[in-house]
């Protein structure tokens, strides 16, 4: 079985492979301040639950925006699984060609969904991350990797309106259904929800434009969205053709495949 933990700055995202199809996966905080025992108990636990045998794990992945997570789980990975795990970083097989100024400053929860939207999808693709940041990516049918744009998420900006203001409450990040709203909290959710529909509408027919121009192709443009709120601005947007919230970990999978002669080299 392959273990593959794709870390957030909000949650880490586990699943487990065996022979190439996802079996299960789950959703935990990310706290650069658990150990890696305390992560290697919980992971222990969520095995134990699914009827898993943590000996059955041949190697393990990890893509991670968090640094101090990094360490931490590459720890638990030789201690509590005895292997070295593959981490998504410079250097590694993507079969992407990276055309970012500086491709070591590309998040590699970027460069994983685009592997994976890539192999699912084809290109030309633009790839909506929904996380603790919303990422937009350009991708070409050739498996250039152009860049991309970076917003402030959903839930950064509710907390921001909770924390630098007075009298706002926090909310839920639901849609209200109006925009002339006759209460704060309806009020809040309006601008919340449907301003950010209106970033990624906007944001994606300018980068469907710039894609097109560079490219010099006629093909559609894919519009693949992911993360967990990606559902809730897919409802409200007519750019996203799919929605596919397991992108990241299928992509870890992929990317995986293309280094695990190197993995089992070491590993040995």
């Amino acid at each position: 079985m392959l273990l593959a933990f794709d870390v957030g700055n909000t949650n880490i995202v586990l699943g487990v492979f065996k022979d190439g199809e996802l079996i299960t996966n789950w959703r935990i905080e990310t706290n650069s301040r658990k150990s890696a025992d305390e992560y290697g108990m919980i992971v222990n636990q969520l095995f134990q639950y699914e009827g898993l045998d943590t000996a059955d794990v041949e190697d393990v992945i990890i893509s991670s925006v968090v640094p101090s997570m990094l360490f931490t789980l590459q720890h638990l990975s030789t201690k509590y699984f005895n292997k070295r795990a593959i981490t998504v970083e410079s250097g590694i097989k993507t079969g992407l060609i990276v055309k970012y100024d500086n491709p070591k400053q590309v998040g590699a929860d970027r460069i994983v969904n685009a592997v994976a939207a890539l192999h699912k999808y084809g290109g030309p693709l633009i790839i909506i991350d929904f996380g603790t940041a919303t990422t937009f990516c350009a991708v070409t049918e050739a498996g250039e990797y152009l860049g991309g744009t970076i917003a402030p998420g959903i839930k950064i900006s509710s907390e921001a309106l909770f924390e630098k203001t007075s009298q706002l409450p926090r909310v839920d990040l639901e849609e209200p259904g109006l925009t002339i709203c006759k209460n704060t909290v309806q009020s809040m959710q309006s601008g919340l929800v449907y301003g950010h529909m209106g970033i990624v509408d906007y944001i994606v027919k300018k980068m469907k434009k710039e894609l097109q121009e560079i490219t010099k192709s006629e093909k559609p443009v894919t519009v693949v969205a992911t993360g967990g709120l990606s559902t809730l601005i897919d409802s409200g947007v007519d750019c996203i053709d799919y929605v596919d919230k397991l992108l990241t970990l299928e992509g870890l999978e992929l990317i995986y495949e293309k280094n695990k002669k190197v993995s089992k080299a070491t590993n040995k």
